[in-house]
């Protein structure tokens, strides 16, 4: 299996310069990387040069200013370079007569969508239709449908949602989508003191209903590098989920491997 980290980032002026991340991949023993761009960056020729320096290594996952009257070009233009999926929020939504043209133009040229949110975000009727509107679209939901509170969006309190949780996860019904799994660091409080052999004591079940309502064929395992080195690190962030799933071997292969290989047409081997 070539392990392939489906949501890192990389930037020369902000998180960690392409180096940085690469040491991490060697380390690591991870093959592939999906840079994905972070919001407030529509310069996407950072992550292009590093897929053009590194075909059989990194895909691109980039962002268009939404708001631009040519976004729909700008989000061609970058097709045309080889950028093969975008990122939006799930409230991402165009200006004018048809707030889904933006939606729609990443339709029509075949690109994936992955898709930043609150779990509420993602367990909204409007994402729902949203994604009733755009059904050839891989919809890639981030960060375990935004369960928990130490990322990004975050939350409040680490209580989990879970009301919110199963709307997401009955999203399953539809084919075209599909969730990033994250490291334990996102969702599980840290101990203190933090105890010697393990990173985590207790561990909500919803990686577990994640696999249950997705299947192991539609699910990808993403570190969320570099902000997981303020959590539990790169390595764990494989490692811990990793060993904590009672599946086949096969079953982690397509996690951890062979589902992002597939959706995002990378090349096998070096």
């Amino acid at each position: 299996m070539e392990i392939i980290d489906s949501h890192c980032h990389t930037s020369p002026i902000w998180f960690e310069p392409i180096g940085t991340l690469k040491n991490q991949m060697k380390d690591n023993n991870v093959k592939k990387a999906v840079l994905v761009q972070f919001f407030g960056v529509y310069d996407n020729d950072y992550l292009i040069e590093q897929m053009e320096n590194f075909p059989n290594m990194f895909k691109v996952a980039a962002l268009v200013d939404v708001t631009s009257v040519d976004a729909s070009e700008t989000l061609q233009n970058l097709a045309d370079r080889g950028v093969n999926s975008v990122r939006f929020t799930a409230n991402t939504r165009s200006p004018g007569s048809d707030p889904l043209e933006i939606w729609k133009t990443a339709e029509k040229l075949n690109l994936i969508a992955t898709v930043l949110g609150t779990c509420e975000d993602y367990a909204s009727d409007s994402f729902e239709r949203l994604i009733r509107n755009v059904p050839s679209l891989p919809i890639v939901i981030e960060h375990l449908g935004g369960v928990g509170a130490f990322f990004g969006p975050g939350r409040t309190t680490p209580v989990i949602p879970q009301k919110a949780y199963d709307k997401v996860l009955a999203l399953n019904k539809y084919e075209n989508t599909y969730m990033k799994i994250t490291g334990f660091g996102e969702f599980c409080e840290r101990p203190r003191p933090m105890p010697s052999g393990t990173p985590f004591t207790v561990i909500p079940p919803v990686l577990d209903q994640a696999l249950e309502a997705y299947g192991s064929k539609r699910l990808f395992w993403g570190s969320d590098y570099p902000p997981v080195s303020a959590r539990e690190g790169y390595g764990n962030a494989f490692s811990v989920p990793y060993n904590y799933l009672k599946i086949s071997q096969s079953e982690k292969d397509d996690i951890f491997g062979t589902n992002a290989l597939t959706l995002w047409k990378f090349k096998k081997g070096d």
